[in-house]
């Protein structure tokens, strides 16, 4: 059969990538001035949503759990706006967090995305503490996400904020190499219909439909349905259909009350039914719903004090006998005054209780099959002014305690120096863990009945201590540039250890890899004039992992990851006339070692025309530059090419 994927040279590949560049740089230098003269054309709303110093300003949470101007913050954070999405042809959640340039996001097929930030990238990857709208989306089976049931009306993302480094200190283990918090927004916000409808080469369907209203004059409502179908990949190198077609299907509610001048309550709540099929045999039954209630009482811009507490059913069947139900219920609050005149003080506590039981097969079982987790964990952070509007120093620490390892600390230590309004230069020292989980220490395979071939261990928390510098500028008004640089040195790393002589079995999970990592992220925004901005990023990326002294590890510190060493995105967002939108995508992904896969670029490119305030159709293409190529290859899976593709979409707004 006809190879649409052979590897491309890197000639090819960087002439790819410079040619949209090259048109870019042109538009910077020739464009300017004729902008200028046809602003006037394009005045509105449109213009103030591009506004450079509205996006600086964007205050975002994730970093202090306290709102704060971005171009202020002491962390290498990315934020993705609803225009970003919007403007992107973005489909999903994974496809959105392709926007954040600190992020190494890649398809393996229809439904599962390895995603990850500096390093360990891998369908199972474990580093990475995901949100959305304060509810943690992890399993407590391999500690990570399943991505193909985390789903939501793109256009109710108010903004997704993407950390890169640890974040422990306030959002507990598992936020090791970074943190995304996926916000949406207040119901208020959504007021009116909202419906879309898509249908393309593969995305087959696609439909919305959300209404927003008030049930009294204070309390805001929104309820909402979506559902997609996609269809499947092919198999590399051969072009056969994998038959990995993904449908989900979700529904919903949002309650935002704003009971008196200074408390403000909040209920959301989801239900979902998922049919991936990574495998393309018989399509995994997922089923979930969940629910989060919020309450904040403030009482200055400096003091407030908040209530949560969530409930996250999931059952997921995966058509051979296994099956994995979850029920997680978690609750926290947290404090946050101002102590004299120069410090800023947040604590809190919080409890997490996991009921996760499955249905064992006679050779491939976690023992026992039903087990339950706890988690309690307390923090305090303070924030100092050591000179007032030039320098400040956070010290904050937090303390958990799991069902596996007992107390585990979580330290940081960060200086943010303004020397300019338009300048921050911040530093930062953490550590950070990933504590077991059931995988880790509980998981049996067997060759025959009675005779293990991998068995539970006593596995330890993994380890990071991270080192952190960064520089954020605004050199003129139309340019914000950012650059973080980091040193991670890990410890207690995953390793797969064999057992006994003579035949080496059961193999084990072990803490016997240790290594290092560094590297920078520099991300920019360049407003061009009103109807013209660009943003992106470069990441580079070195790992240096080897096996401690006391291992074995079979696969020589290889196995966690798969990563990159350079990515670019670059994303052009243009208002045309005639109420034309230009948006488009360009990303260059290095080529990944084991398994290995051939450099890339994709390219997205969305045309949108708004007939009027209403009604606005929307043509995209995706993964333009080739038929098909290959983004990621699990370590126990094939290779599976990601197609070239084309939608059309119309969305009305009432």
């Amino acid at each position: 059969m006809k190879n649409i994927c052979m590897p491309s040279t890197g000639k090819h590949h960087r002439m790819l990538l410079i040619a949209p560049l090259l048109f870019l740089i042109t538009g910077i230098v020739l464009f300017p001035q004729r902008t200028c003269a046809q602003g006037n054309s394009f005045r509105g709303d449109t213009l103030k949503r591009l506004s450079l110093e509205e996006l600086l300003n964007v205050e975002v949470t994730s970093v202090s759990k306290r709102p704060e101007k971005l171009k202020g913050v002491a962390s290498a954070i990315q934020v993705i706006t609803q225009e970003d999405i919007r403007q992107s042809g973005a489909t999903s959640v994974p496809e959105a967090l392709r926007l954040a340039p600190n992020l190494q996001v890649a398809q393996v097929n229809s439904s599962q995305w390895a995603i990850s930030a500096r390093g360990f990238s891998n369908v199972l990857a474990n580093k990475l503490l995901v949100l959305i709208d304060g509810r943690v989306v992890y399993t407590p089976m391999y500690a990570g996400v399943f991505w193909d049931v985390q789903n939501l009306v793109l256009e109710d993302v108010d903004r997704i904020e993407v950390i890169s480094g640890p974040g422990g200190t306030l959002w507990g283990a598992n936020a090791v190499n970074g943190v995304i918090n996926i916000i949406t927004k207040k119901a208020k916000d959504t007021q009116g219909l909202f419906a879309e409808a898509a249908v393309g080469t593969k995305l087959r369907g696609l439909g919305s439909l959300r209404y927003g209203g008030k049930l009294a004059k204070n309390l805001s409502y929104r309820v909402y349905g979506t559902a997609f179908k996609r269809g499947s990949t092919i198999f590399h190198p051969d072009s056969v259909e994998t038959k990995d077609d993904w449908t989900i299907a979700q529904g919903g509610l949002r309650l935002d009350w704003e009971a008196t001048e200074n408390d403000a309550v909040s209920f959301q709540a989801n239900l979902y039914d998922d049919r991936p099929n990574p495998d393309g045999n018989n399509p995994i039954v997922a089923r979930g719903s969940n629910a989060v209630a919020r309450w904040t009482h403030t009482t200055s811009d400096k003091s407030n004090f908040q209530l949560q507490a969530y409930v996250d059913h999931t059952w997921r069947d995966f058509r051979n006998g296994f099956t994995e139900k979850i029920n997680t219920y978690d609750v926290e609050g947290q404090h946050r005054f101002r102590l004299g005149q120069r410090q800023e003080v947040i604590y809190g506590l919080g409890f997490r209780y996991m009921d996760h039981d499955v249905h064992n097969l006679e050779l491939f079982a976690f023992e026992p099959a039903r087990k339950s987790l706890y988690l309690f964990n307390v923090f305090v952070q303070d924030e100092i002014a050591l000179v007032e509007e030039k320098l400040r120093l956070t010290l904050g620490i937090k303390i958990e305690h799991n069902s596996y390892t007992d107390f585990q600390y979580q330290p940081n230590v960060r200086l943010n120096w303004t020397p300019t309004p338009t300048q921050t230069v911040w530093a930062a020292v953490s550590r950070a863990v990933r504590n077991p989980v059931r995988i880790d220490r509980e998981f049996f395979l067997y060759a025959v009945p009675q005779v293990p071939v991998i068995a539970g261990s006593n596995f330890q928390s993994e380890e990071v201590l991270a080192y952190e510098l960064g520089w954020r500028i605004q050199p003129q008004e139309s340019l914000s540039v950012s650059l973080a640089t980091f040193y991670n040195v890990y410890d207690n790393l995953r390793s797969f250890e064999p057992g006994p002589p003579p035949l080496g079995i059961p193999f084990t999970f072990g803490n016997g890899v240790k290594g290092d990592t560094y590297g920078a992220e520099l991300s920019a925004t360049y407003q061009l004039n009103g109807w013209w901005r660009l943003r992106g990023g470069y990441t580079y990326l070195e790992k240096n992992l080897k096996v401690k002294g006391n291992s074995e590890d079979v696969n020589q510190g290889s196995a966690e990851s798969n990563d990159p060493s350079h990515q670019v995105l670059i994303q052009s967002m243009m208002k045309l006339p005639g109420r034309m939108e230009l948006g488009t995508v360009v990303r260059y992904v290095g080529a990944l070692p084991k398994p290995k896969v051939s450099e890339y670029v994709g390219l997205d490119i969305r045309l949108g025309w708004k007939l009027d305030k209403r009604i606005e159709l929307n043509l995209v293409g995706q993964n333009l530059v080739k038929s098909s190529h290959t983004e990621f290859i699990p370590s126990s899976g094939v290779a599976k090419d990601i197609q070239r593709s084309v939608y059309a979409k119309v969305v009305c707004r009432f």
